[in-house]
């Protein structure tokens, strides 16, 4: 969904708490390339370099996937450009209205880190914020980027750059004054020892496989001809309710908004 305040609000109540996550800007350009590659946007390109050096034209600038993602998804124009007419004016009102929309922004890069920090925002337990990962991509899909090939994008999505700096130091400034840096490392630990043990509950071999062996549909990662995702299988021995839990820790985006409407509409 691209976030729009004011058609959120006729939906939710007026004391909601709102919050977002970012990634950081590098390493979602390079997601995005691989995992759109069949998207017209990047299907004549060879390289991400090659999009990067030759791709910056108009068509390139309006399609979300290939430009200031972050900016787009959070409702803003994305055509900014670091050869812009008074980027520091657009930089400056962006990053006001997303603080003005939101009570807190996340980061993907540190997600326990954040899972924490929304922990304490909304006291909560970590049960409630303990996840496995779902759609990552296997190691075979993996790339790395060079300096070279980083400094491209932040120049390419300048706009997410400045948006994402700005946030990471506001993410670290919040968790020192709501959580603690040394409680947070306490935290962070605690978190991955759930997780682990969650893993070894759930999950047939403790862990995540390649999506052509998932065996079931609910559980299947989205197929892109472009990566190799991955996905669980859950462990046949579980009682009815440790599955249903572990059922909904490992179910797919689409399959999960199905029990969401359900829930929400079952009774009208």
């Amino acid at each position: 969904m691209r976030f729009r305040k004011s058609e959120v609000e006729k939906l939710m109540p007026k004391d909601s708490f709102y919050f977002s996550i970012l990634r950081h800007p590098v390493s979602m350009m390079e997601s995005t390339f691989t995992f759109f590659r069949n998207l017209r946007i990047f299907s004549r390109f060879k390289s991400l370099d090659d999009f990067l050096d030759n791709g910056q034209d108009n068509r390139s600038l309006t399609h979300n996937h290939g430009h200031n993602t972050l900016a787009f998804d959070l409702g803003y124009d994305n055509t900014a450009t670091a050869d812009t007419s008074g980027l520091e004016t657009i930089v400056n009102k962006v990053i006001a209205g997303i603080e003005k929309d939101f009570h807190l922004i996340l980061l993907t890069d540190y997600f326990d880190e954040s899972m924490i920090l929304l922990k304490h925002a909304l006291c909560w337990s970590l049960d409630d914020v303990v996840s496995f990962k779902v759609n990552s991509r296997a190691k075979e899909s993996l790339t790395s980027v060079s300096m070279t090939t980083a400094e491209k994008i932040k120049r390419w999505n300048i706009l997410d750059w400045r948006i994402y700096q700005h946030f990471n130091t506001t993410f670290w400034n919040k968790v020192r004054s709501l959580v603690g840096e040394e409680e947070m490392k306490l935290e962070v630990s605690q978190l991955k020892e759930l997780q682990a043990k969650l893993s070894n509950t759930c999950l047939e071999g403790g862990q995540a496989v390649n999506a052509k062996e998932v065996k079931e549909r609910m559980a299947e990662p989205l197929r892109r001809k472009t990566v190799v995702l991955q996905g669980y299988n859950l462990n046949p021995n579980l009682d009815i309710q440790t599955k249903e839990k572990c059922q909904r820790m490992i179910m797919s985006a689409p399959q999960y908004k199905q029990l969401l409407y359900k829930k929400q509409f079952e009774k009208t």
